[in-house]
């Protein structure tokens, strides 16, 4: 497909002495990728120049301290009870109300002059507990929230122990969904956000950023699907939701048939966290309302009459065996590859592969002044 930079890791490997400059604090003297182990640092020459120091954006900075921890592989298996995976800290909840509805929201810290917020949203089945805390429950990921706001923003009805919406209830439009963001973003005081979105959050966040470019600092978009669902998906959709529970209706939307055949030990560990802790009629109207989507209405430039797209550095990031590579593809077409970073994680399917993205892969996003300056 022309214009699309698609990477595929097979193995983490560090940056060059010449790649990274004395400002990168990562400290990951080559690590492998099985076991995370570091590799003998070899001495450096004698009356070697040091490297040139490269520039340190808000971006890049970003990138560095979140994804400071996921070169180590993890197994992907969730703990038995959910609370397990809230990390220490001051964490506080907050229910902001919208012009669509409550939004249940995770915070820690205070904003920092015009440093922009990590602001999170997961994929539909999930809670950002299941979604994001286990990158977050590490001592050293502390480091991100003294420097950067994390905000944890979950979708209605779908964090843990929330009441069940009456019969009746319109569950918000995708769209409706995204035009809630704002009322967080202004509530909190947010100069910009930083998004890191899987599945339907990485839809919500992607349509968020095309409604509201110059809120959104940077986007990481995991298994987004940009295409609306057809009538012959609809209708599979409609019937497989007669004959299976919820959590089984949506485990195929999070995992391969590979996986589910193959790992169902962690499968089964989503399963049960889908079951216990998701309230499921809940969990139906947003994953109906998910199949519902429209297409996102964004082009490349010159593709079409009055083409839009996003305007962010953007990353895609999906496993070469994930239900969503399809879409994900064709999500790269549609957004100026000028600004766009497409990675394909070799061997992974559906969720594992978040934990695989490398951070020296994440620092070659441009930040906005980058890219204005290229383009002047």
């Amino acid at each position: 497909m022309a214009g699309m930079k698609e990477q595929q890791i097979t193995e983490e490997k560090p940056l060059l002495l010449e790649q990274r400059g004395p400002d990168t604090d990562m400290q990951d003297k080559g690590e492998e990728a099985s076991g995370g182990l570091p590799c003998p640092e070899s001495p450096a020459p004698p009356n070697e120049p040091p490297p040139p120091r490269r520039p340190t954006h808000r971006w890049h900075a970003i990138a560095r301290h979140w994804l400071r921890q996921t070169r180590r592989r993890t197994s992907g298996v969730l703990p038995d009870c959910p609370d397990q995976l809230m990390p220490p800290g001051d964490w506080k909840e907050h229910d902001v109300e919208t012009p669509h509805g409550m939004l249940h929201v995770v915070i820690r810290g205070a904003p920092k002059g015009n440093k922009p917020a990590i602001l999170t949203y997961h994929d539909v089945g999930l809670n950002h507990k299941m979604c994001f805390n286990p990158f977050f429950n590490n001592e050293d990921m502390q480091e991100i929230t003294k420097h950067f706001v994390i905000c944890h923003v979950d979708a209605p009805g779908q964090h843990v122990g929330a009441s069940q919406f009456p019969q009746g209830y319109q569950y918000p439009t995708m769209e409706q969904l995204a035009g809630m963001l704002p009322t967080v973003v202004q509530h909190f005081g947010f100069k910009s956000i930083v998004g890191i979105g899987v599945g339907a959050g990485a839809y919500i966040l992607a349509k968020f950023a095309l409604i509201f470019p110059d809120m959104v600092e940077g986007l990481v978009l995991l298994n987004i699907d940009p295409n609306g669902k057809g009538w012959i998906d609809w209708a599979a959709t409609k019937l497989s939701g007669l004959t299976s529970t919820i959590p089984d209706t949506v485990l195929p939307h999070l995992f391969s048939q590979d996986e589910m055949v193959n790992n169902t030990e962690l499968v089964q560990s989503y399963r049960q966290q889908i079951t216990n802790s998701v309230n499921h009629h809940n969990l139906q109207l947003f994953w109906n309302m998910y199949n519902s989507r429209r297409d996102l209405e964004m082009n490349r430039g010159g593709t079409a009459i009055n083409a839009k797209t996003l305007k962010c550095p953007v990353m895609l990031v999906v496993g070469d065996n994930a239900p969503a590579e399809e879409g994900v593809v064709e999500c790269n077409s549609k957004l100026d590859p000028t600004n766009t970073t497409f990675l394909k994680m070799a061997d992974s399917g559906g969720l594992p592969q978040l934990t695989q993205v490398t951070s020296h892969t994440i620092k070659r996003l441009p930040s906005k002044k980058e890219e204005k300056k290229r383009r002047i």
